[in-house]
This record gives C-alpha cells, sequence and structure tokens, in this order.
C-alpha cells in the first residue's frame, strides 16, 4: 500500500507523458495531494475545476437513475488528455485521482491501466 504521495510519484513516474497528478476531495475541491512534472499546471486550480465535472456527472447520473459507478472521465484537449477516476474503496469515497497527460507522448491505454493500478495500491 502507498500513500497520497506515493502514489502521486509512482503514477507520474511509470504513466509516460505525465505532466501533473493529484488526489481530489470532490466534496470540498481541495486538492489533498499534487504533484506538478514539466508544463507547470496549476494542479489546485484543475482540482477545483475537475470537481464540478465529477460532481456535475453524478447529479446527472442521479437523475437519470443510473445505478452504475463512474470508472474513470477523459477529457480530451488539443495537446493534452486529462483522466479522473473516482476512488471505489470505502476509505477513498468522496475523491478522485486527476492525471493530465501530454498527449503526443502519452499512450492513453496504458496511462487507464496504470491509473488503475496506482489506485489499487493507494492507501488514504
Amino acid at each position: 500500500m502507498t500513500d497520497a504521495a506515493g502514489a502521486l510519484k509512482h503514477a507520474m513516474t511509470v504513466i509516460e507523458g505525465a505532466v501533473g497528478a493529484a488526489l481530489v476531495d470532490y466534496n470540498s475541491g481541495m486538492a489533498l495531494a499534487t504533484l506538478d512534472g514539466p508544463g507547470g499546471l496549476d494542479l489546485n486550480v484543475a482540482a477545483a475545476g475537475n470537481t464540478d465535472v465529477v460532481r456535475a456527472k453524478m447529479r446527472t447520473m442521479d437523475m437519470l437513475g443510473l445505478g452504475d459507478g463512474i470508472e474513470d472521465i477523459l477529457i480530451t484537449l488539443s495537446s493534452q488528455y486529462h483522466l479522473i477516476r473516482p476512488l471505489t474503496s470505502r476509505s477513498g469515497k468522496g475523491l478522485f485521482l486527476y492525471l493530465a497527460l501530454d498527449r503526443g507522448r502519452a499512450n492513453l491505454a496504458m496511462a487507464r491501466h496504470q491509473l488503475t493500478k496506482v489506485e489499487a495500491e493507494l492507501e488514504v
């Protein structure tokens, strides 16, 4: 098991093209841990903004009566991918992992796979 800082460091190391990572509380919108890479992303702003995305999707799923959970949310930009992965463990309820990737260097399928492994090893 890995703590938040260790999990983010692992993600930034093993996921090709990673430019920033955060563990975020979507109830408050606050980043609990961040790790910045090349590109100088303001991860606190990203945490707050992506909290709105997660809340909106959860609200929509609730209104539609979908009993399913969110595996991940992908936002595709012209130069980046942004992955949002709500934690599924009991201790991680209300939290999500956020990962920004350089689109030119990242393998999206591998990044999703690796982020799943990071989540599995994370202890909060």
